[in-house]
């Protein structure tokens, strides 16, 4: 009796060691993944508004939708031919090269930002966006989607506000010195430092962090026994026998036929595409008073990073006392209910303050960019867990990508309406259009959620064909 004690003792210690050594590596690599992504993405905005020019960015959001198609359908060639954990890898180390050629040409006299003649045909600014705009689907997205599939629904909800905890210091880090960078004239041992280096120096930091993030998953996969990587065990089983027969491989275009066969996918896609939407008008009106507010692209880069740092710390706060505890508390379905009763909340402070006060389109735009990483992203990773691997890193791909952009889309297409309209008409079209995103998303995350709780519960696997032991897949 004694022996067999110890023996059940010594598993539940290996397993909490293991399992806490697979949430540190995870945190630790969320940390570079944003810390990089935090630099990058106001970057782009900043770069491309000082060399092309702000009222271009909506038409860099609908070509966006077009070039990176084939990038995903390359993508999802790769899904089919390496392991999940090397394509995590690969996007690290391809971004990582891509900082290093940017922060080369955006010191060039002529090619960078040194040159400050605005045009349209500035063609590094084209470049920069389009390729920083991919970072999303194709480091973040694969970060998630690798985490999705080593961990359990459980795991997730005691773990995921953890790991975002972790990606908020790595943002705040970075958005820090990137804020405190553009503030001063010169640096310690150094003199002064030119707005152009500022910007290459900015880049030559996000390649070494991104450089960093394959030692980090390749010490994980080394150090955490293979058997706490299998993640929702009925994925785990139904796909080692689909290796066996030879199904796993599955095309490049499976990842978007699954979008229309599978409800519950479509529902992952329409909670993407609604946050995009509201992110798209906001961000817009946020650039607006940015530019307002500063002369300069490094001026510009500041501004930006200061507002970064405050979403940053306010979403470091929201998890670690909010995400895990109210998905403890109310589970996964009712957080689901949460994310645009939240957003619905944020936009009618925008709307009752934005007339009067611009500053309240920075402060609302932040609350829901801290409330979306910190809350509505890990509830919304999660529910990725019960489904098959197409759908974690094939589906995953297009909705955060082409659904992402094609939110974007939309949502510079009403950008473009509303410049037209005059200040008497542009805010009630703000109201109604918000009220009705608003809306739909709501019955979306209810249906959403209804489907996630009954799947886990009936052990179900999400992406199998319809079978005698498969019920069919409606939400």
């Amino acid at each position: 009796m004694s022996s067999k004690l110890k023996d059940a003792c010594s598993k539940f210690l290996e397993a909490e060691r293991s399992e806490w050594r697979k949430l540190i590596l995870l945190s630790l690599t969320f940390f570079l993944v944003i810390a990089a992504y935090t630099l990058l993405r106001d970057l782009k905005n900043s770069i491309f508004i000082g060399l092309v020019g702000k009222e271009y960015i909506p038409k860099a959001r609908m070509l966006v939708l077009v070039l990176l198609v084939p990038a995903i359908l390359f993508y999802s060639k790769l899904v089919d031919r390496i392991r999940r954990y090397y394509l995590l890898i690969f996007y690290s180390l391809l971004y990582a090269i891509f900082c290093l050629i940017f922060a080369f040409f955006i010191y060039h006299p002529t090619i960078g930002i040194r040159n400050t003649d605005q045009s349209v045909w500035r063609l590094f600014g084209w470049i920069f966006y389009f390729v920083v705009e991919g970072f999303s689907p194709f480091v973040l997205s694969v970060f998630w989607a690798f985490s999705n599939s080593i961990n359990t629904p459980d795991s997730a909800k005691k773990n995921y506000g953890f790991m975002v905890s972790g990606s908020k210091m790595g943002g705040m880090f970075t958005a820090g010195m990137a804020w405190a960078l553009f503030s001063v004239g010169s640096l310690p041992f150094v003199g002064k430092i030119s707005d152009a280096a500022k910007h290459s120096l900015i880049l030559v930091v996000a390649s070494i962090l991104l450089f960093c993030v394959p030692v980090v998953i390749l010490y994980l996969m080394r150090k955490v026994p293979g058997r706490y990587l299998h993640g929702y065990e009925a994925v785990y089983k139904e796909e080692k026998k689909r290796s066996k027969t030879g199904k796993s491989k599955t095309g490049i275009f499976a990842g978007l036929k699954m979008i229309i066969k599978y409800p519950y996918v479509l529902g992952i896609f329409s909670m993407i595409f609604f946050y995009e939407i509201l992110n798209t008008v906001l961000s817009y009106l946020r650039l607006g008073v940015a530019k307002e507010s500063t002369k300069s692209i490094a001026g510009l880069s500041g501004f930006l990073f200061k507002w970064v740092f405050i979403m940053q710390a306010v979403g470091l706060v929201i998890s670690l006392f909010g995400t895990s505890a109210l998905l403890r508390k109310f589970g996964t379905r009712n957080c689901l209910l949460l994310i645009p009763l939240s957003m619905g909340i944020t936009v009618l402070c925008f709307i009752l303050g934005a007339g009067t006060y611009p500053t309240i389109i920075m402060g609302a735009f932040t609350l829901m960019k801290s409330v979306n990483y910190a809350f509505s992203s890990p509830v919304r990773e999660s529910l990725y867990i019960p489904t098959l691997k197409e759908v974690k890193f094939k589906s995953k791909s297009w909705i955060d990508a082409f659904g992402s952009k094609l939110a974007k889309f939309n949502g510079s297409v009403f950008n473009d309406i509303a410049t037209y309209m005059g200040p008497v008409l542009r805010m009630p079209l703000h109201s109604f259009f918000f009220a009705g995103i608003i809306g739909m998303w709501f019955i979306s995350a209810f249906l959403l959620g209804k489907r996630f709780d009954k799947a886990v519960s009936e052990n179900e696997v999400i992406g199998l064909d319809k079978d005698k032991d498969q019920e069919p897949q409606t939400i």
